[in-house]
């Protein structure tokens, strides 16, 4: 069995619950799939890290398209926003789950959570089962 995990990252620290209307959401599914959400004033999106749910159960009502160059411009966009930090699309990009992916980069989708959130410069959540 793998790892189920949620991990909220609001108003500068991990938490159970969004603190303010910025936030990062980031939800594990038995190691295979990573819901990513995420919100500010101006900006919000939701991308998949790993599977897709569509790809993983194959069933393509498991999950809506996701534009990955969209997203990874409103992540980046987001983290100017909330974090004052520039993160390229390009970078964000690169970790997101492809359409129709047979087998992910990374064995365990908490490697890729992990490099996410090395990639925002955010601190490594306390229950996240990787080593930074």
């Amino acid at each position: 069995m793998g790892f189920f995990g949620r991990f909220i990252y609001s108003d500068g620290e991990w938490r159970d619950e969004p603190a303010a209307e910025a936030f990062l959401a980031i939800a594990i599914h038995d190691s295979d799939i990573a819901t990513v959400d995420f919100r500010s004033a101006s900006t919000a999106g939701c991308f998949y890290l790993g599977f897709q749910p569509k790809d993983y159960w194959a069933d393509p009502e498991a999950s809506k398209p996701v534009d990955a160059d969209a997203e990874a411009a409103r992540l980046s966009a987001w983290a100017s926003e909330v974090l004052h930090r520039h993160v390229s699309a390009d970078e964000i990009r690169a970790l997101l789950a492809e359409d129709g992916v047979e087998e992910p980069e990374d064995d365990f989708v908490e490697e890729t959570v992990l490099r996410l959130i090395q990639l925002l410069r955010l601190p490594v959540p306390a229950d996240l089962p990787v080593s930074p």
